[in-house]
């Protein structure tokens, strides 16, 4: 039994906020039905590094978020969509949409008109900037969030400032952020019979994520520093050169210092004055770190992160994404899994990242095919072959 066994989930969101959200739903054993539109689906199926993919509707951006799921066209402007759509929501647990505010309502279909179909539905809404508040109904990408949460004002160094996170960081939070509410309240539910509606905000997801940085200025009035790669909380703690590259140490504790300097064959660190206490030593971390490299440039990276990792002292490589990603801790934990994707061949997809020890959860079919999935969905629900025909003349399907 899956966690999730039973549940139906109504997805109608797009490129990745929503996917990455209901992907997590989908791998704990949920029931997600993708609802796309007839034409060209999800727009993350056209976004990705292969132009051969995006062709094919399937883009590298939606492969990633999509395993376990199935796909069902239909176009929610149509009388007919709607009605069939309503129908799926009185046989559905929870429906997921990431459309700007009022979208949903507009086309007869908001959270006030669906809970008369279903009272026990949850219902997820996520946006950039929340459902209410003077800046709901502006358009959000993920680096606008970045910008406007402070994300970019705080990354990077004095020579490269304000710099954006490498990756979609917002809208990626904002998705964790809505799979951990609707478990909550699938689990409230559970006690209570209640559905109920849930507003997801991109800006208010990525805001306890900088909880140190925050409460460092909203509680200890300290702006933070432009440090880069340096830790702002310890020293020596950041990255070092080596005589083949480099590496991150994080020597965060006093006994993980005073061992470090031990290692290197640097004793005297230990009393220097500039070095001997924690708060001291991190205002002087930049005459400490062009020490420690003295000797660091000495042998190689892997010879000092064995030394260091086997001292209690966490260190590690500083991989190139192609080496991360197959590394030997990854493979062993089983972060990816391989699916059979139709007209494309063996492709690596993300697992459920949480081990549930009774429960746990894999990719086990690959990202679905725009509307592979619309007929026998369809039938499920009653409607004939000569119905379904209609559907797909009129432009419903």
């Amino acid at each position: 039994m899956k966690i999730l066994d039973g549940i139906r989930v109504l997805d109608l969101t797009n490129v990745l906020s929503g996917p990455f959200s209901t992907l997590h739903l989908a791998l704990l054993g949920a029931e997600v039905i993708k609802v796309e539109n007839p034409k060209d689906g999800d727009l993350a199926r056209k976004l990705g590094a292969k132009s051969e993919y995006n062709k094919m509707l399937l883009g590298t951006s939606f492969l990633a978020q999509n395993a376990n799921k199935k796909s069902l066209t239909l176009n929610l402007k149509a009388p007919e969509g709607k009605e069939i759509f309503k129908k799926l929501v009185l046989k559905s647990d929870v429906i997921v949409e990431n459309f700007r505010p009022g979208v949903m309502d507009k086309l007869g279909l908001g959270y006030n008109q669906l809970v008369k179909i279903n009272p026990k539905i949850i219902y997820c809404a996520i946006s950039g900037f929340g459902q209410d508040g003077p800046d709901a109904d502006k358009p959000a990408y993920d680096q606008i969030i970045q910008g406007l949460s402070g994300v970019m004002a705080i990354n990077g160094d004095q020579t490269l400032n304000p710099l954006r996170a490498g990756f979609p960081l917002c809208d990626t939070v904002g998705g964790l952020n809505a799979a951990f509410a609707i478990m909550a309240a699938l689990f409230h539910r559970e006690r209570t019979s209640k559905g109920q509606f849930i507003d997801i905000a991109m800006l208010d997801s990525i805001m306890p994520l900088m909880g140190w940085v925050v409460s460092n200025w909203l509680i200890g009035g300290t702006h933070p520093e432009l440090m880069g790669n340096e830790n702002f909380t310890a020293a020596p703690s950041g990255m070092f050169k080596t005589q083949d590259g480099y590496m991150n140490i994080a020597a965060n504790k006093q006994e993980q210092f005073e061992t470090l300097c031990d290692l290197i064959e640097m004793p005297e660190l230990k009393s220097d004055p500039r070095f001997k206490e924690r708060d001291i030593r991190k205002k002087n971390r930049y005459e400490l770190n062009s020490l420690l490299e003295t000797k660091l440039t000495q042998n190689t990276t892997a010879y000092w992160t064995k030394l260091f990792n086997d001292n209690s002292i966490p260190s590690g490589e500083i991989l190139k994404l192609e080496d991360a990603v197959i590394q030997e801790q990854v493979k062993w934990r089983k972060t990816f899994n391989t699916v059979n994707m139709p007209g494309i061949g063996e492709i690596p997809l993300f697992n459920l990242t949480a081990k549930f020890s009774e429960t746990p959860g894999f990719v086990e079919t690959p990202p679905p095919l725009l509307g592979e999935h619309t007929e026998s969905i369809l039938k499920e629900n009653n409607y004939s072959d000569d119905e379904i025909k209609i559907f797909k003349e009129k432009g419903i399907i």
